[in-house]
């Protein structure tokens, strides 16, 4: 196996200019540098990353830490796409990354931090987690650098990126409002999510804007589950005829919203109009092609991780709110008059 002893002896510099040229310090020139990187290419050269993170301090390692990854979760996509962004910008530095679930039991019995200093991660990336979660506490109070995705908390060691979820509500609920409906129900996630809590700002901020009357009653939360959103949405139509369209919080809720309208008899948009949130593929495959309010997935887990990489290189952690888009397809038209 290659050693930087042969590199340095094939290029005729000390083994410590070979080490200071591999771990990129800046007091090496670059003709010697290149001269260094060639060689190394040439003898099949393979850093030991773990020695070198010993003696750096430093693993060249991030961790995504995400909640929610399971079979059911697959027709989301959600956590997908992040990770994908997440991926491709890590690809550009020398960090690599390391997927830890929380879901498992195996990783329920450690805590954030032991997970973190067993994987000798450089920092972290949060996704999916609840507001009730004891990891979320301790990541907070942890001293290893973390941005947060859609969580709002932010102190000198944590960041956070999210979309502008209460504008976001409140569009798709004025794009109903605009086709003429007052009776407007919603479907929303569950009270551990921040942005459950903001889509219903949203939403009430509109009705409110609009003097339509909100309906505490036709607020109820479907867990972003498609099955849960069917049976909840079940309920609320039996009970409530007069209602004419649904803002749900997620477009996987949406979808089980319509299974239900379907059982009931009840035709979308002719009889009930439903706008989403999130523009998940399925979202424009489904018959009718759902009215949903698009955030940019891949683009969040991007930002995250360059976040992440800005502040392990000495920079300060930042918020950065991205912003979302109304997708107008065949899921709402204006309301039926008498």
């Amino acid at each position: 196996m290659t050693t930087i002893k042969d590199i340095a002896k094939a290029a005729g510099v000390s083994v410590t200019t070979v080490s200071r040229a591999l771990n990129g310090y800046s007091d090496v020139s670059e003709k010697t540098r290149k001269k260094i990187m060639d060689i190394a290419k040439q003898l099949n050269y393979s850093p030991n990353t773990l020695a070198r993170s010993l003696v750096m301090n430093k693993s060249k390692t991030i961790g995504l830490l995400v909640s929610g990854m399971t079979r059911s979760a697959l027709k989301d996509n959600f956590t997908f796409e992040v990770m994908t962004g997440v991926n491709d910008y890590i690809a550009k530095t020398d960090y690599d990354v390391i997927l830890f679930n929380t879901n498992s039991t195996k990783q329920r019995e450690k805590t954030y931090s032991q997970l973190c200093r067993e994987r000798r991660v450089d920092g972290v990336i949060l996704q999916g987690i609840k507001t009730d979660d004891p990891y979320l506490t301790e990541v907070v109070e942890s001293d290893i650098p973390c941005v947060l995705i859609d969580i709002p908390i932010q102190s000198d060691r944590v960041g956070y990126v999210t979309t502008d979820n209460v504008y976001g509500a409140k569009k798709a609920v004025q794009h109903l409002l605009e086709l003429g409906h007052r009776n407007i129900a919603m479907m929303n996630g569950h009270d551990y999510a921040f942005v459950s809590k903001q889509r219903l700002q949203g939403f009430c901020e509109a009705m409110q804007e609009a003097n339509a009357p909100i309906q505490k009653e036709w607020i109820v939360n479907g867990d972003f589950s498609e099955e849960m959103a069917e049976a909840r949405a079940y309920e609320l139509f039996t009970k409530h005829e007069n209602i004419t369209a649904v803002f749900c919080a997620s477009d996987l809720m949406a979808l089980g919203v319509m299974k239900a309208l379907k059982q009931l008899g009840l035709r979308v948009p002719e009889d009930v109009s439903v706008v989403g949130y999130d523009d998940i593929l399925l979202a424009s495959y489904v018959s009718p092609a759902l009215t949903t309010i698009a955030q940019n997935k891949f683009q969040m887990g991007y930002e995250a991780a360059s976040m992440l990489i800005d502040m392990l290189e000495g920079n300060e952690a930042k918020v950065v709110t991205l912003r979302t888009q109304l997708v107008v397809r065949e899921s709402t038209t204006e309301v039926k008059k008498g």
